[in-house]
């Protein structure tokens, strides 16, 4: 049984005091450096299942994190409706509060549907600083008929003879009684082997955990939701990475690629939902390069 994965410890961390509810955030990387907003999936997880991989990219840039409302550290005992409109309006007040532009999002999953949201949301409004460019990681899908599909093969990849086995050996091991953390490690591995190529590569993924009632709100919040008449209205550039073997239907990525007017696809190969785990040089020197194209109009 691998051990946890050692978290890094944050530069700089805090709560916010212009939210509705305080959001934990925390910076990581060099003081002066160019920033990068990182938004985590879920909706309802928390930001450290991105580390420590994503803080390859702290050698040259600072990045911010926040714990989403409603999760990791920035959940509360208050029961309330989160929506989509309540988590833009929270991404809107992180990014004033912290001082984060020129503003450069990086999504993950959900995050990357919310840095969707957001930027739709500040093409139409003045109050709201557009972000300069864009990078989608796997994004949660821009329309339900593509979530439907994705929900659907996912169940398909979890009930497979394979992860069955898993689940079985699992039973039979008496782990629970040894080493119960080793236990909830290996049922957390089996929970989210269907979202990657190697199912065996699940236990290189941080354990995280997901509050189930803030993401069926979120969810339910954006109805029968279809993102791409309106995604012509983000126009900064866009970069989109999607694993060719994620269960989201690749077909989503590329309709997002064309909806927006300057963005750009680069399919990711021998990987699933988590390609900063299964394929992190390609993934890493991608986005690298990206910013590196894009490095004048964000500092402009």
């Amino acid at each position: 049984m691998p051990a946890p994965i050692p978290l890094p410890t944050p530069r700089d961390d805090g709560f916010t005091g212009t939210t509705q509810r305080p959001l934990y955030w925390a910076r990581y990387g060099a003081t002066g450096a160019p920033r990068l907003l990182v938004l985590h999936g879920g909706p309802g997880a928390h930001h450290d299942y991105l580390l420590p991989q994503l803080l390859r990219l702290s050698d040259r840039y600072e990045l911010v994190f926040y714990d989403q409302r409603g999760g990791g550290r920035s959940r509360t005992d208050v029961r309330e409706t989160i929506g989509w409109r309540t988590h833009v309006a929270d991404l809107a007040a992180v990014i004033g509060e912290l001082g984060l532009e020129p503003l450069s999002l990086v999504g993950y999953s959900w995050g990357g549907l919310l840095a969707m949201l957001y930027a739709i949301e500040a093409a139409e409004s003045v109050a709201l600083p557009s972000p300069e460019r864009l990078v989608l990681i796997d994004p949660a899908p821009a329309t339900r008929d593509h979530r439907r599909a994705f929900e659907s093969e996912l169940a398909r990849r979890q009930a497979a003879p394979a992860i069955q086995a898993m689940r079985h050996e699992l039973a039979r091991s008496g782990l629970r009684e040894r080493d119960p953390a080793a236990f909830r490690q290996r049922q957390f591995e089996i929970g989210v082997a269907g979202y990657f190529a190697d199912p065996r590569r699940a236990a290189d993924l941080t354990p995280f955990r997901v509050m189930g009632r803030v993401q069926q709100s979120v969810w339910a919040s954006l109805g029968e939701f279809d993102l791409r008449p309106a995604l012509g209205s983000i126009r900064m550039p866009t970069l989109i990475l999607h694993g060719r073997q994620d269960p989201i239907p690749l077909a989503s990525s590329e309709e997002i690629a064309r909806s927006i007017p300057n963005a750009r696809l680069v399919v990711l190969e021998d990987s699933g939902h988590v390609p900063y785990v299964e394929a992190e040089v390609a993934l890493f020197h991608t986005i690298r390069r990206f910013l590196d194209e894009t490095a004048q109009r964000a500092i402009a």
